[in-house]
């Protein structure tokens, strides 16, 4: 199973982007899809989840980050809008991934993308 992350990159503050990652390989099924992001200097938090009910959000970027999926097409999309400085970090996508239609779910992870925002 691979993660393919895309999007990300320089904004200005107040600024959006938006964040894609396709699931692709040999699998039964995915349970939840998601984005992490990392800051220098700190721990990889949970951006958004979202799974076959509603998403789930931190705190920090409820009202202005949407995450969305497209089960049909294995992706998950991340719409980030009214950007911060504070949302500055490494964004990674995240998925469990049920490879039998047997046994629980495994974790994989993307390869991380970029998000900068500075004037």
């Amino acid at each position: 199973v691979q993660l393919q992350a895309s999007g990300g990159g320089l904004v200005q503050p107040g600024g959006s982007l938006s964040l894609s990652c396709v699931a692709s390989g040999s699998f039964f099924s995915i349970d939840d899809m998601g984005w992490y992001r990392q800051a220098p200097g700190k721990q990889r938090e949970l951006v958004a989840t979202i799974s076959r009910s509603s998403p789930i959000y931190t705190d920090s970027v409820k009202g202005r980050f949407t995450i969305s999926r497209d089960s049909a097409r294995n992706t998950v999309y991340l719409q980030m809008n009214s950007l911060t400085p504070e949302d500055t970090a490494v964004y990674f996508c995240n998925a469990r991934v049920r490879l039998r239609s047997w046994g629980g779910p495994l974790n994989y992870w993307g390869q991380g993308t970029q998000v900068t925002v500075s004037s």
